[in-house]
């Protein structure tokens, strides 16, 4: 009889050791029309996913460039921060959707020549797949984007120019493309596009993909409508791109967190930065 209760125990335990551990699936995909192309995608379920039939707010969490879905996974070790956040109530339990921009051409925009439109993709394409497949809360208010580096820039153009399908967003260490008009052909260039491009076209480009026009037209009635959380190391090399765009803030009297803490521009530095990440955004989720 002893026997049979310790074992029982010792299931019993196994059982909720097992329940408080999310779930990742790396190597998902999703066929693409736009891209013309299978899409990769990585997932974080929460702890309870599986046990329970409750939907759950989602954050689109974007890599930088040279990483690909994995990254987060990985080297951002987002399945235990992730776990430990929500274990720890610090965190509400969600799900992270992590997709691949690092194929065919690298990043999360419209190529200024038209002829790559992952942005198109990310929107029309990839989002109404994830929230149909899975349990998700597809209200704004249950929806946050966030990113590191190429992603952080990714993360800021898309809830400045899409504010009504994000709540919160939390650019990390992020590349704010081109800071000056004058830039934006050389930037341009140097990713492959910006040789045979009008000069109406980059400046197209310009208004539409870098942050610091995007700002500075924003309207009156965005400024309070999405929760920004922004995070640059002292040591990284794109501390002006973040200082400029928190300085654009202030004067804009957009309401903003901006952080700036001790590192550079690495995985040691973003790793500390997610927990972070992930109880601002519940703040939100949480009807702060």
């Amino acid at each position: 009889m002893l026997k049979s209760i310790l074992s029982v125990c010792t299931c019993l335990l196994s059982f909720s050791l097992a329940a408080q551990t999310g779930k990742v699936f790396d190597d998902l995909s999703l066929p693409s029309k736009i891209l013309n192309s299978e899409r990769k995608f990585a997932i974080y379920l929460p702890p309870d996913y599986e046990t329970s039939n409750r939907k759950y707010p989602i954050l689109y969490l974007l890599h930088g460039g040279g990483d690909d879905q994995t990254g987060w996974v990985q080297f951002g070790e987002v399945l235990q921060i992730t776990d430990k956040a929500i274990r720890e109530g610090k965190a509400t339990p969600m799900i992270i959707v992590m997709p691949d921009a690092n194929t065919g051409q690298r990043g999360y925009f419209n190529s200024a020549d038209g002829k790559w439109k992952y942005e198109d993709f990310f929107f029309e394409e990839l989002m109404p797949y994830v929230e149909k497949k899975f349990r998700v809360k597809s209200e704004k208010r249950y929806r946050a984007v966030a990113g590191l580096s190429m992603g952080g820039g990714g993360s800021f153009v898309y809830a400045l120019r899409r504010p009504d399908l994000f709540s919160s967003a939390c650019p990390l260490s992020a590349s704010a493309g081109p800071l000056t008009l004058a830039e934006t052909k050389g930037w341009l260039t140097q990713r492959g596009t910006g040789t045979d491009l009008k000069d109406s076209d980059i400046e197209e480009y310009y208004k539409r993909n870098s942050v610091l026009p995007l700002i500075e037209s924003m309207t009156a009635e965005n400024k309070k409508a999405v929760r920004w959380f922004i995070d640059c190391g002292d040591d990284d090399f794109l501390f002006e791109g973040n200082s400029l765009i928190h300085i654009a803030m202030r004067k804009k009297e957009i309401p903003h967190e901006f952080r700036i803490r001790n590192g550079g521009h690495s995985w040691t530095y973003w790793r500390e930065s997610l927990p972070e990440v992930l109880s601002f955004i519940s703040d939100a989720f949480h009807q702060y």
